[in-house]
């Protein structure tokens, strides 16, 4: 991986060290983020759920228009607005006295980092050819994964001195990489077509919706992302109801490591070797893995198995990540890349769901029955990938 990245133009590596710093930055505070919302502001853990949740879901649903401006802004002062954004966003969590305001900027964080995740992916598409994006694709997940591994160890090193000392170290490393970006970044750099005549977002909402592989494909994305978006919380959620809670924080621990390390030891490995001829296949091979997986969790009765299971789990995020995107850079045309990843980021909507749909089914159901309907929901993901593989491109209009 290193040697690869010797050998990518500065600007990807760029790009790519936002991916690090700016998921670093949010993974050092979010897991603070109940005790804060608790202590400072007296909410209980059901109006803590609504508020987390709901800003990731506004967040995400906000990121499409956010795709709208990556294909009409020049990259460069686009990704310093951005990354400003993010930082304003930290700052204004720490000084905040009402909860309106801390809401706002929990959203405000959340669509700075949607918008310049789109960014960052259309940007490897304008600087690489298309069979060095699988790569480069991988790199990101990799980093992506080491910053959300890294973080809460700062974020609970520096949390011993003061709750709100996190979200203030997350408000630096936004800082730095803006000076890196302002310093170093591609002022040439851009997604946008300066050819294109302005067209409105409606009107460019309705050539998507035009794309039937876009729907199905973000459908399918939705649907696979009930499975792993979150599924350290659904898992939390079915032990806490059937075992006690220290087994519980045996396992989660031992599943979130497994995770961890098999993502960044073998997501680059694997994930280069995923082509765009055979989409379909990396697809069903790591859908079959989802199942696997949540097979394993069902029949689990020690911390061994759920390590195990969570190993298989794993190679089938390893593979299905990347392949969605690899899919999505395949159909999106060059004038509308913005907006194409800024429809895919809505599968972030089935991450947040996950854990309301399982506390339900394990609130009226057995609890077995909540991995029936993840692997309903593998079914049915996988049914949209196929209709949206399957389907022949129509020409805009």
């Amino acid at each position: 991986m290193f040697a690869t990245l010797k050998n990518y133009p500065r600007s990807v590596n760029l790009l790519l060290c936002a991916t690090l710093l700016l998921t670093l930055a949010k993974a050092i505070t979010f897991p603070y983020l109940v005790i804060y919302l608790i202590d400072h502001f007296g909410l209980d853990i059901t109006q803590v759920g609504l508020v987390i949740g709901s800003s990731l879901i506004v967040g995400s649903l906000l990121g499409v228009y956010g795709g709208f401006l990556v294909d009409r802004i020049h990259s460069y002062p686009l990704l310093l607005a951005l990354s400003a954004l993010f930082v304003l966003g930290f700052v204004g969590t720490v000084v905040a006295h009402h909860l309106w305001l801390f809401y706002g900027c929990l959203i405000l964080i959340n669509l700075a980092y949607a918008v310049i995740d789109i960014a960052i992916k259309a940007g490897f598409a304008s600087l690489l050819p298309e069979d060095a994006r699988s790569g480069v694709f991988s790199i990101k997940y990799t980093l992506t994964n080491i910053g959300y591994a890294v973080g809460p160890f700062l974020g609970a090193m520096v949390a011993k001195g003061d709750i709100s000392l996190p979200f203030m170290l997350s408000a630096l490393l936004g800082a730095g990489f803006f000076l890196l970006y302002w310093r170093w970044g591609d002022r040439t750099l851009t997604t946008a077509d300066a050819a294109q005549k302005p067209v409105s977002f409606l009107a460019v909402g309705r050539v998507l919706l035009r794309d039937h592989r876009l729907v199905c494909f973000t459908v399918g994305g939705l649907l696979s992302a009930v499975v792993f978006g979150q599924f350290t919380a659904y898992l939390s959620q079915y032990l806490m109801t059937t075992s006690t809670a220290e087994y519980t924080y045996s396992v989660i621990s031992a599943v979130l490591t497994t995770n961890a390390v098999l993502v960044i030891a073998l997501q680059y490995v694997i994930g280069r070797r995923i082509s765009h001829r055979y989409l379909s296949q990396w697809l069903i091979a790591g859908l079959g893995m989802f199942m696997l997986g949540v097979i394993g969790f069902a029949l689990s009765t020690s911390v061994l198995w759920w390590v195990l299971a969570m190993a298989v789990f794993t190679v089938g995020e390893i593979i299905v990540v990347p392949a969605e995107y690899m899919f999505i850079d395949r159909i999106a045309p060059d004038p509308l890349r913005g907006m194409y990843y800024g429809a895919q980021n809505l599968t972030n909507l089935g991450a947040a769901l996950g854990p309301v749909l399982c506390g339900l089914v394990l609130a009226s159901l057995p609890a077995h029955a909540m991995f029936y309907m993840l692997a309903a929901f593998i079914v049915g993901g996988g049914v949209f990938y196929f209709i949206g593989a399957s389907l022949k491109p129509r020409p805009l209009e």
